[in-house]
């Protein structure tokens, strides 16, 4: 199958690829040596990125966003991925999940999330409740007109960027022939709210100046307005807007493994050894032909996904397959530019040690590749009774 793109298309990837050169690419050095990114840099991209029309580009055009089909995003997605994860962030994309605020929630958190002026942050992970999500602890009680949450959160990414937490906690037990499961909701909770504190986490080696969090909720009372979607119903609300995430994670992947491969190509072009350039030597130009075969395979496969989205038949195994795929497929990209790069690619004076270092999250985050083989093949045998 393949992707002819429209004209749209093209100049929004045109676009979006000379913005990560021009504004992205020149900072990444700076990033890495303050862990961080200067507050007016980051607003600096911001607002270039909003005046390019790529801010919250996910976004329904009726509040500001550029609403986007799924495929497209895919596109943006990718370029943005050849840059670092910290500046990438910079062009934000509000998580889907906002799609799901009602009434006032969309002035307070939806619309402010649009114009740059307010930031979210997801927090689902535990330390005993990672993949297993139905086994978090964090607790929302009712109590009249308000939630009263009791619990911790921890590698929760960007919190200490953000404004507000899309949190999702325990609010009672599902009863069922097999096992006791929690009833998942969500909550908008504000920064600075009595009983919520926040704190950097460990030191992580992968995308440095985006930092791991962790929270903390010690009687933390929310108002019930501040539920999004119904109650007992976070797990579905996750399903509906939080799948295809794992769509951004494959596309940024098929992106930051593009611009390896190109720099791996420039030095096997030009590094001489035994007299001659090694890109001539077969132990190289394989290894470059095998990468580009992946990458163009992890591209098709993110393409598929998003074009399937768009037609509204995307599937939970979709989107894994794609994400499963395409940051192996970094991995091992990433991991084969660096044997040709030798010794020198271990080195700080080239970028190459912190894309190795970068890409080893990805097979982690948003479900690790253990999950995504367990998602897709549930979807392959449940229709046959196993």
């Amino acid at each position: 199958m393949s992707f002819p793109l429209t004209e749209e298309q093209t100049m929004l990837v045109e676009t979006v690829r000379s913005f990560v050169e021009n504004e992205l690419y020149p900072h990444e050095d700076l990033v890495e040596q303050l862990d961080d990114i200067p507050p007016d840099l980051a607003q600096s991209i911001q607002d270039k990125a909003i005046a390019l029309g790529l801010y919250a580009a996910n976004m329904p055009a009726e509040y500001g966003g550029a609403d986007l089909d799924g495929l497209s995003f895919a596109l943006l997605e990718r370029e943005l991925g050849r840059a670092g994860y910290a500046l990438h962030m910079c062009v934000a994309r509000p998580s889907n999940i906002l799609r799901g605020c009602k009434g006032e929630q969309i002035e307070r958190y939806l619309v402010p999330s649009i114009k740059g002026t307010r930031h979210d942050c997801l927090a689902m992970t535990e330390p005993g409740a990672g993949s297993d999500v139905r086994a978090m602890k964090t607790r929302a009680e009712k109590r009249g007109d308000t939630y009263v949450i009791n619990g911790s959160k921890h590698f929760i990414s960007h919190a200490d960027k953000a404004d507000f937490v899309i949190l999702f906690a325990a609010t009672g037990v599902e009863e069922n022939t097999k096992s006791r499961k929690a009833k998942i909701s969500s909550f908008l909770v504000d920064m600075g709210t009595p009983g919520f504190t926040m704190r950097r986490g460990p030191h992580c080696v992968s995308h440095r100046g985006y930092h791991q969090c962790e929270l903390y909720f010690d009687d933390c009372v929310v108002h019930e307005s501040q539920l999004l979607g119904e109650e007992g119903k976070g797990f579905d609300l996750m399903n509906e807007w939080l799948g295809a995430t794992r769509l951004s994670v494959a596309a940024t992947s098929v992106g930051r493994a593009r611009r390896v491969l190109d720099t791996a190509l420039d030095w096997a072009a030009t590094r001489q050894q035994f007299g001659d350039k090694i890109g001539r030597f077969q132990g190289v130009s394989f290894q470059l032909a095998d990468m580009a075969t992946e990458i163009e395979a992890a591209d098709l496969l993110t393409l598929s996904a998003a074009h399937a989205l768009d037609q509204g038949r995307a599937g939970d195994q979709d989107f894994a397959m794609a994400k499963l795929f395409a940051s192996e497929t970094l991995a091992r990209v990433t991991d084969k530019a660096l044997q040709i790069f030798g010794g020198m690619g271990l080195m700080n004076s080239l970028p190459l040690e912190r894309w190795w270092r970068d890409a080893r999250v990805e097979r982690i985050w948003d479900g690790t590749s253990e999950i995504q083989r367990h998602i897709i093949s549930r979807a392959m045998l449940r229709p046959l009774g196993c």
